[in-house]
């Protein structure tokens, strides 16, 4: 065979059987993994679920800001599966309605034309699309009550998606969007689904406006007093018009620009109409709604958070239930001495002169933080799974809703008020001051618990402190078929707790299993239960117990409580 010269293999690769038959690629397929990627106006949408529906407070000085600077901070592009262009992923609308407005005066092509982070649609798309602008607008401007109010409902609609069509509870709602990154709590979910439900078609120009949360909740009281007095009178009556449409005419009236709404006068002009309605007197029907709206305002408000140093705010926080045999009393410190006595609730020390007060200062300042710090790590058993980002939303949202954001190293310095007769007082179940951090003491500590704890089933007697184990061993008593099933239970949960190896004549460790659960909770056949006082006991008997066994075993655990 001849050799092929360069114009027959031309030729050859120049014929038909090469040519594409398939079709060509006209765009390339989106990347896979986050890519920075430079896309024009023209690329770009908005993304249309946004939450903001008034315009960003901030718009003009962020303008002012890309004018002098360009875009410091493009914002995170996506494309949804199948779409021809691109939108903002979490946050950023108001940045791309600013480049329009830009490019439209000056025509630079800086910005027409950005560079973005391009990051794949995720398989919960519209979820985490929705829950990043959410977080993102809390971060970089704020919502109004009623945007916010809207972008949760959304949100409740695309879970309820996921959870195939079934409704979602207010605090499952709660639940899911905290898990994606926006904390609410479940009591801010009712005034926001209260404000879309029944203000929101009456009076959407003051609630875009910005009417904040106190004002919503006053109106939402209001409404509900309004709505149990007519529902009272109009009993058994035959009206023209329903409470519904009556609060929705009265309430449209109202809706004006936010500096002329005035909740007192829509409270006026909304009992007139009842008193004509339900022909009653105005000022008797103003007082009973004024009384019922009264005592919801008290139902539906949060209980103030504590402060660190306020004595009073601790001494007014409800003490556990107990029986009417035995009563709680004031908060002392616990002692640090097993020889120590513990001192009476009734005795109230006199008042301090000058020089008592000075006397008795407070120790300086290093010392109380240093005691303070340890005592917080003794409440710590595992870090919190958080992020500083997440801190920063629920700490915006919180500011946003009026409310105290939880602070747990302030909170947790606060003893709850759990102490209860007895030899030695309780004011923290958890914490152990140092002096009492010794095997020799905390045995003293357990085996008195134990005895109180046994004195509620009559079989204290059964109980004997003891210097080996955990502090108490329990003896067999001496007639045991006279013992109660309550007492028997009692006295079967000690003798297990003691982890003594030898059997306990006269008590039946099985039949504990089916006691245990109404022992701790109630709710079985005899209907005896631990009182509350009984229980606290348990608790701190089972958290120095387990202190004991880790010194004992020579474990490197501290009093911070990790691992015990």
């Amino acid at each position: 065979m001849a050799e092929l010269t360069p114009q027959d293999m031309a030729a050859k690769l120049m014929a038909s059987g090469f040519e594409r038959n398939g079709p060509s690629a006209i765009t390339l397929s989106d990347p896979i993994v986050d890519t920075p990627i430079s896309v024009t106006l023209d690329q770009l949408r908005p993304y249309d679920h946004d939450p903001r529906v008034a315009r960003n407070p901030a718009y003009e000085d962020i303008k002012a800001s890309i004018r002098e600077r360009g875009l410091d901070a493009p914002p995170a592009i996506t494309r949804r599966p199948g779409e021809a262009h691109y939108i903002i992923r979490n946050g950023g609308n108001t940045r791309l309605a600013i480049l329009h407005e830009l490019w439209s005066e000056t025509k630079e092509e800086r910005f027409f034309r950005i560079t973005c982070l391009f990051r794949p649609w995720p398989q919960r798309g519209e979820i985490v699309a929705l829950t990043g602008h959410l977080a993102e607008n809390e971060l970089r401007g704020g919502l109004t009550f009623i945007e916010r109010a809207l972008g949760i409902e959304r949100a409740r609609d695309l879970y309820e998606q996921e959870n195939g069509g079934q409704p979602l509870s207010q605090s499952e709602l709660a639940r899911r969007l905290t898990t994606d990154g926006y904390p609410v709590q479940q009591s801010h979910i009712s005034r926001m689904q209260d404000a879309v439900r029944y203000l929101l078609p009456a009076i959407p120009t003051v609630l875009y406006g910005g009417l904040g949360r106190h004002q919503v909740e006053r109106l939402a009281v209001l409404r509900k007093a309004c709505e149990r007095t007519w529902d009272r009178r109009a009993l058994g009556r035959t009206l023209a018009i329903d409470f519904a449409a009556l609060f929705q005419d009265v309430l449209t009236q109202y809706d004006a620009p936010l500096d002329g709404f005035s909740i007192q006068r829509v409270q006026d002009e909304l009992v007139g109409q009842m008193a004509a309605l339900l022909e009653v007197d105005y000022d008797t029907l103003s007082l009973e709604i004024d009384d019922s709206e009264t005592r919801q305002r008290i139902l539906a408000s949060n209980p103030a958070p504590s402060r660190p140093g306020d004595s009073a705010a601790a001494s007014r926080h409800p003490s556990i239930p107990e029986s009417p045999a035995q009563v709680l009393s004031p908060i002392a410190p616990a002692p640090t001495s097993a020889s120590t006595p513990a001192t009476p609730a009734a005795a109230v020390p006199p008042p301090q002169s000058g020089e008592d007060m000075e006397a008795t200062a407070a120790p300086p300042t290093a010392d109380r933080d240093e005691d303070d710090g340890g005592r917080l790590q003794a409440h710590i058993v595992s870090p919190a799974a958080t992020t500083a980002r997440l801190q920063s939303i629920q700490r915006i949202v919180a500011d946003q809703m009026g409310d105290a954001l939880p602070d747990f190293e302030a909170n947790v310095l606060h003893a709850i008020p759990v102490q209860v007769g007895g030899l030695f007082p309780i004011s923290d179940v958890w914490f152990i001051e140092p002096g009492l951090d010794a095997p020799d003491r905390l045995r003293v500590h357990i085996a008195q618990f134990a005895r109180e704890i046994a004195e509620e089933g009559a079989v204290a007697k059964y109980v004997e402190a003891s210097g080996r184990g955990i502090g108490f061993v329990c003896s067999a008593p001496g007639a045991a078929h006279n013992l109660l099933p309550f007492g028997g239970a009692v006295l079967c949960l000690l003798h297990a707790l003691s982890d003594s190896p030898e059997a306990l004549t006269g008590t039946d460790r099985a039949a504990l299993v089916s006691e245990l659960a109404s022992l701790l909770r109630g709710g079985g056949p005899s209907g005896q239960r631990l009182s509350d006082a009984g229980f606290v006991k348990l608790f701190r008997l089972l958290r120095l117990a387990r202190r004991l066994l880790d010194l004992e075993t020579g474990m490197s655990t501290s009093n911070s409580g990790e691992g015990s």
